[in-house]
């Protein structure tokens, strides 16, 4: 798209280029007065499901309405294998970054029934993202002279990290679809400003992918088991009810994690005993926190 049009008659035998007193801009039509809104559009959720291996990251996003998985690993089919959960429809592993792309495409055009589009994992999609970058725009060439080069790599990849993200908001928006985004945490050093470092869960993905996937989120959810102190010895943990064995949903940010809603919803969730419980619950957290705005 051009930014700017020559404008004006200009010498024939000697073409201008436009300058800034020169160009006129064509500006995109802006929103009007009569374009106020006073409610929303009631569109899907967008949600990413993150925390620790095994917690039951996959399995909860089974019981959203008529969910598609679109995978980078396999997980879900071996819960399907395992009995874990019932049938449910998934791709083949997407192995490139056009395929993955083709398959969002397909699913904004085509007739279909999916209410929830779950991406399984956001860590194996990064790594296709990252793979098509340093191929088209590196040579290939993944070293300090290349796709590491002062993090050139990881940030020009943002640029296709926001088309995926913009084609997501396509699939909610045109075709009324949740969006469900799954990831794996790891234990990082957290560089802090104000003082000594420290550790915290973080998403494993690279920082540029994940702050723009946190900001486009409604709902950050951190997947995590509860650490119980002991009454008798504050010194051990996992020692209370449950023994640590207690899983929750938060729904905040702490020091310890990363968390956010837009929804009201309360600081943690507790999952239950089964993958149809944590969601039934969560749906409940959010349903009574509307009616508390209401």
């Amino acid at each position: 798209m051009k930014d700017s049009m020559p404008g004006g008659q200009f010498n024939r035998k000697k073409k201008l280029m436009p300058t800034a007193s020169t160009a006129k801009f064509q500006q995109p039509k802006g929103p009007s007065l009569s374009d106020i809104q006073l409610i929303g559009r009631g569109l899907p959720t967008k949600l990413v499901v993150q925390g620790v291996q095994g917690i039951g990251k996959t399995s909860f996003a089974f019981h959203a309405p008529s969910p598609l998985y679109v995978v980078t690993e396999l997980g879900v089919e071996t819960l399907i294998d395992a009995k874990q959960i019932s049938e449910t429809p998934f791709t083949p592993r997407v192995e490139t970054w056009r395929g993955l792309l083709a398959i969002l495409d397909e699913l904004a055009t085509a007739e279909h029934d999916y209410k929830t589009l779950v991406i399984d994992t956001i860590n194996g999609v990064e790594e296709l993202c990252f793979n098509y970058v340093c191929n088209k725009r590196f040579d290939g060439d993944w070293g300090v002279h290349g796709f590491m080069s002062y993090q050139q790599g990881p940030r020009s990849a943002a640029v296709d990290w926001r088309q995926l993200l913009n084609q997501l908001d396509v699939l909610r928006e045109e075709r009324r679809m949740a969006i469900i985004l799954i990831s794996h945490t790891a234990v990082t050093t957290f560089k802090n400003p104000e003082g000594a470092d420290y550790d915290r869960f973080a998403p494993v993905l690279s920082k540029e992918i994940w702050r723009l996937t946190d900001a486009w989120a409604d709902i950050v959810l951190f997947y995590n088991y509860e650490t119980i102190v002991s009454e008798k010895d504050p010194t051990k943990k996992g020692k209370g009810r449950g023994g640590g064995n207690i899983r929750f949903l938060y729904t905040q940010r702490t020091a310890a994690w990363d968390a956010k809603n837009r929804h009201g919803l309360p600081f943690e969730i507790e999952a239950g005993s089964s993958s149809q419980e944590t969601w039934d619950n969560f749906i409940a957290a959010k349903k009574a926190a509307q009616q508390k705005e209401s």
